[in-house]
């Protein structure tokens, strides 16, 4: 692993703590990032003027027993990764050939926006329940890397 991807993973998780999903939930950020440049960042919580389950007390999914990896349309929330491509959209930035650095591993519809997002490498720290999402990155030809198993590529 080199220093870079330390220091944008490091900012991932920075980026994370600024999710305004309820305090008891993954707090998930993403960095994109192409030559050493960020491109764009992104972090998990509520649209634009729409209360966040931070400012409601409480988690929309939890009060429903949701379990995670699953249902994800019931949610306040818009995920880190989709903020991330979002955000390039609205600032008309190019994602083609980037990495994206994300603190937790992308569920299947991240993994899709990803695949079509132009984005060639994903870089993530902690697990997720969504084998699907591996298995769409496996017959794709986007990289998936587990952050800790960097040193061995």
């Amino acid at each position: 692993m080199n220093k870079w991807d330390k220091r944008f993973m490091e900012l991932a998780e920075t980026v994370a703590t600024w999710s305004s999903c309820y305090q008891e939930n993954r707090h998930v950020g993403a960095v994109v990032v192409k030559d050493k440049r960020i491109l764009t960042t992104g972090y998990n919580g509520a649209p634009e003027g729409i209360t966040s389950c931070a400012e409601r007390g409480s988690c929309l999914r939890r009060d429903r027993n949701i379990a995670s990896g699953t249902m994800q349309e019931v949610c306040y929330a818009v995920h880190a990764e989709q903020n991330a491509i979002i955000q390039a959209a609205k600032l008309g930035v190019s994602l083609q050939g980037a990495t994206i650095y994300v603190t937790h591993q992308p569920c299947v519809i991240c993994t899709r926006m990803i695949l079509n997002s132009g984005i060639k490498r994903v870089i993530y720290k902690n697990g997720y329940p969504d084998e699907f999402a591996l298995q769409l990155f496996a017959e794709s030809n986007v990289e998936i890397i587990k952050f800790e198993n960097l040193e061995n590529n």
